[in-house]
């Protein structure tokens, strides 16, 4: 069985920018009418030839979505445990060089945080630290994830990628889904924007989604930074990586997420934009290729976007969202990793999903697997 590197290396990155640049209205067409559409299919929904096609993508992604997932939204909140990194990333406001205070919460604040967590109503909590395997390594997010497992439904984490057997420590403790994200699959550019730290290591990277279905992890969220290189090439080895994971590791469920590049403390500016009509294209495409991937939109995004796209494809939102370690009770202000846009409360997104028919779900799916 080949490894997904090896899948990776077989797909040249500018070939495969101008396969999706030449689809045509009729591959569109052909896509739209696929009882399973592939790879070549996907290329279609995200190609320029599309974009006259988005009423159509609307009407499918929105039938499927409900068929496979009912009218719910599921809520998640992340608490931020670090803004430690030992990587120089040129896009993150945790980046090494960059001259801010550190701050790494201890559990007395983290119990002050969840506190606060509960109250506002959640049930699924994403962890979320820079990258510094000194600070916010292995052994304190195994302190991390017993600490807070017992008060919440479901226990997420987006860290610092480790070994299979560090993943199976944390499955034993309770860790249900681990977010990993690529950032971009253009490999000849990967150092551009990593170019110092254990991030720089793409091969280390792009393999950890693997290490995770080995481990036996019952979810794994990955994605591109959207703004580092052409969205639709980046989008499609995204593609490429779920189909990959689905085949390879199929007790495993999948997530996509959609950052956007945000403004941060060093003024990163994306290389590539990504309209919001862009970006409501892309997750359509994702949910027409892939009926069963959870689809999920962060505070990133504005209130009218992420209004918009209720009925549209998307499975989970993230509500009252503070990207900065302590901000919801030890700290007022401390750096933001990027800008929050969608600052509504945890109440008032429940009435938006609500207002459009929908059902605002606090509690993750029980694990029902064997």
């Amino acid at each position: 069985m080949k490894t997904f590197e090896q899948v990776h290396a077989s797909h040249n990155w500018e070939a495969t920018t101008q396969s999706i640049y030449n689809k045509t209205a009729a591959d569109v067409e052909l896509a739209l009418n696929s009882a399973n559409p592939d790879l070549e299919d996907f290329k279609a929904l995200i190609s320029p030839a599309a974009e006259a096609c988005l009423e159509q993508m609307a009407v499918k992604s929105r039938a499927i979505t409900q068929r496979r997932f009912g009218k719910t939204i599921q809520l998640y909140i992340p608490l931020y445990l670090s803004n430690a990194c030992a990587n120089s990333c040129t896009y993150c406001g945790f980046n090494h060089e960059n001259d801010i205070t550190r701050i790494t919460l201890n559990k007395e604040q983290v119990l002050q945080e969840i506190e606060v967590i509960k109250n506002m109503g959640f049930q699924h909590l994403l962890l979320v630290t820079g990258e510094h395997p000194k600070d916010c390594g292995y052994d304190y997010l195994k302190e991390m994830v017993e600490l807070v497992k017992p008060h919440f439904a479901s226990v997420s984490i987006e860290v610092q990628p480790m070994k299979q057997e560090e993943y199976e420590g944390l499955i034993q403790l309770g860790l249900h889904t681990v977010y990993v994200y690529q950032e971009t699959y253009h490999k000849a550019h990967y150092k551009t924007y990593h170019p110092r730290g254990k991030k720089s290591d793409f091969p280390y990277r792009l393999e950890t989604p693997e290490r995770l279905g080995k481990a036996g992890i019952r979810k794994v969220g990955i994605g591109c930074l959207l703004g580092l290189e052409d969205w639709r090439t980046d989008s499609f080895f995204t593609a490429l990586h779920l189909d990959y994971l689905e085949k390879t590791y199929w007790r495993t469920k999948y997530s996509i997420s959609f950052p956007r590049l945000r403004p941060h403390v060093g003024s990163f500016q994306p290389n590539c934009e990504v309209s919001d009509k862009q970006l409501a294209q892309l997750i359509m495409a994702y949910r027409i290729f892939n009926p069963d991937v959870d689809l999920s939109l962060s505070t990133r995004e504005s209130k009218k976007f992420r209004n918009h796209m209720l009925q549209l494809g998307v499975t989970a939102m993230s509500a009252g969202s503070k990207t900065e370690p302590g901000g919801y009770a030890v700290y007022n202000k401390a750096l933001e990793q990027f800008s929050v846009n969608d600052d509504r409360s945890p109440e008032a997104i429940c009435q938006m999903i609500k207002d459009g028919g929908y059902e605002p779900v606090w509690k993750d799916w029980d694990d029902c697997m064997g």
